[in-house]
């Protein structure tokens, strides 16, 4: 049996009885060690379910999702050495297209099968509406179930993997969640507190590299893309709560519960809440854009 050891964190990827992972060795291989450190994830890395599980947790609560390189007119590269430098070496965060591509990647190097899904969001948004198709996820199977893995949408980024052929509630390390729908049309849905609202509206249809380059690049330049009209972060906490951050206002919850409110005056202040409540450090005096935005540049 060949074993690839590592020089840290006790992790060990058996190639010989997990084939996947042979099959990336003419394509980029992930530093594995590096993020597990990023994430503070100990243990053997082998594509079982809870394994599956605590990497879901642990990156959830680490690497925050975020899309200041899109307000800072920088792009959002989906190369695996771009990835891996921005999320793992310079401890940055991102949105769907960097957290679960580079999670494809990741897992896959493991050993699990896994399978990007194209989803539709729909957080504040009526059933009437039909939003782009601009959400990349993630469908892992393990001994023939679904699981769905997604650390890419901001609030509600899945802490726990959810069964994706179940619609009874499903309990995560944060809020409830369900799959409703039948073939062809399906809604993942999280408990607010109140009632049962949208995550994303989903298909089933594979989502291979070509769409996701495209889906990207609207995403991150298109100024009709929420995501060019407004400042996000988002980091789960393993205690149950979340932070946030859209715009100018940072907020500390549990469930529906508003534990705690900033609403931010200032771009020095905006750095100081990126740095101290989401980890992520910018030179002083950036500024993401200027003139008259959402959130504040001066």
């Amino acid at each position: 049996m060949l074993l690839h050891p590592t020089n840290c964190l006790s992790l060990w990827v058996d190639v010989a009885r997990y084939p996947y992972s042979s099959q990336m060795s003419d394509s980029f291989q992930f530093d594995l060690n590096a993020y597990c450190r990023r994430i503070g994830f100990v243990g053997r890395l082998e594509p079982t379910l809870p394994v599956l599980k605590s990497l879901a947790e642990r990156h959830a609560c680490s690497i925050p999702f975020e899309n200041l390189d899109v307000v800072l007119g920088r792009g959002v590269d989906l190369n695996p050495e771009a990835l891996e430098k921005k999320l793992v070496h310079d401890r940055r965060g991102g949105y769907c297209f960097e957290q679960n591509s580079l999670m494809l990647g990741v897992l896959r190097q493991i050993g699990f099968e896994v399978t990007p899904l194209a989803g539709r969001v729909r957080l504040g948004r009526t059933r009437e509406e039909l939003p782009p198709r601009t959400h990349l996820f993630l469908s892992v199977k393990i001994e023939g179930e679904e699981w769905l893995f997604d650390v890419g949408v901001g609030g509600f980024s899945l802490t726990t993997p959810i069964r994706r052929n179940s619609n009874e509630e499903q309990l995560t390390l944060h809020e409830p969640r369900r799959i409703l729908g039948s073939e062809g049309a399906y809604f993942h849905q999280g408990w607010s507190g109140k009632e049962w609202i949208d995550v994303y509206e989903f298909s089933g249809e594979e989502m291979p590299e070509i769409d996701r380059e495209v889906s990207n690049w609207w995403t991150s330049t298109s100024p009709k893309s929420k995501f060019s009209q407004n400042l996000f972060c988002a980091l789960a906490s393993s205690n149950g709560e979340r932070l946030g951050l859209i715009n100018d206002r940072f907020t500390r919850r549990r469930g529906d519960d508003v534990l705690e409110v900033i609403e931010i005056g200032s771009a020095d202040q905006l750095l100081e809440i990126l740095d101290l409540r989401f980890g992520l450090g910018f030179s002083v005096g950036t500024r993401f854009q200027s003139g008259d935005r959402p959130w504040p540049t001066t």
